[in-house]
């Protein structure tokens, strides 16, 4: 009986310590189909993701869709706490604070179907029209080459239109989120355009909380418990298959 009391005591202690610590971040970014989907009901693979490490630790999160870079710089003036979707750059590091990475995304370019272009280093870039979206980070070579145009698209159909008009001569994307955007816009997208074999860049997944955000520290902290959390009751797991995505960080 005094067992049994003490562990009742002992869960009601921890479940009034969450609530007096429990916060709801507020995390921004443009859609990200399928980490982040505005579409569906359960907010996509990332967010639930997101959601789920933070719920053990007691916290929870809102999501607004904006343009991305809107996003980017409200997390770092403190308008947002969360970027849910980010690629690491060396500019990033010295403004916004990095979780563990919860997936792992290939980036590749895009071509018309039957372009027989194959990436071979930045080189093989030369004088390409490539289809980018503002403020995103694809690599950092490829963000500081010269050698080609870049030209701004407010999302990937929108580039994958020019891409198929003619007007790009390549586009770029995470495949996963390629894949899913483009499904989602019209499968007929996907029936006209290639993935180029050589990635550009693997890039891991994280999330980020701005440097000069007080409660950055606590809001990576949390996740990265969280996280592992997750991993370990197969949360994390359920939730890849659920989307059909096979699971990318061990």
């Amino acid at each position: 009986m005094r067992i049994a009391l003490r562990l009742a005591t002992a869960c009601l202690v921890m479940s009034l310590t969450l609530a007096a610590h429990a916060l709801t971040f507020r995390a921004a970014s443009d859609p990200y189909p399928p980490y982040g989907d505005p579409k569906h009901p359960d907010g996509g693979l990332g967010i639930e993701i997101i959601r789920a490490a933070f719920k053990t630790q007691g916290h929870d999160m809102t999501m607004e869709y904006v343009p991305w870079a809107r996003a980017e710089a409200g997390v770092k003036n403190g308008t947002y706490d969360i970027l849910p979707f980010t690629w690491r750059t060396d500019a990033r590091e010295k403004v916004l604070l990095f979780s563990a990475p919860f997936a792992v995304g290939h980036v590749r370019f895009i071509k018309r179907k039957g372009d027989p272009f194959n990436f071979q280093g930045m080189e093989s870039l030369e004088g390409k029209r490539i289809g980018v979206i503002q403020g995103y980070a694809y690599s950092e070579t490829f963000g500081q080459s010269s050698s080609f145009v870049r030209e701004n698209g407010k999302d990937l159909p929108t580039n994958v239109q020019k891409l198929l008009l003619k007007r790009l001569d390549l586009t770029i994307e995470d495949e996963t989120v390629a894949r899913a955007a483009l499904f989602a816009d019209g499968p007929d997208m996907l029936e006209q355009i290639e993935f180029v074999k050589t990635p550009l860049a693997v890039n891991p997944l994280y999330i980020t909380a701005g440097i000069q955000n007080p409660l950055a520290h606590e809001i990576i902290s949390a996740f990265n418990k969280g996280l592992e959390v997750i991993k370990a009751n197969g949360t994390y797991d359920r939730i890849f298959k659920k989307y059909g995505v096979e699971r990318s960080v061990r």
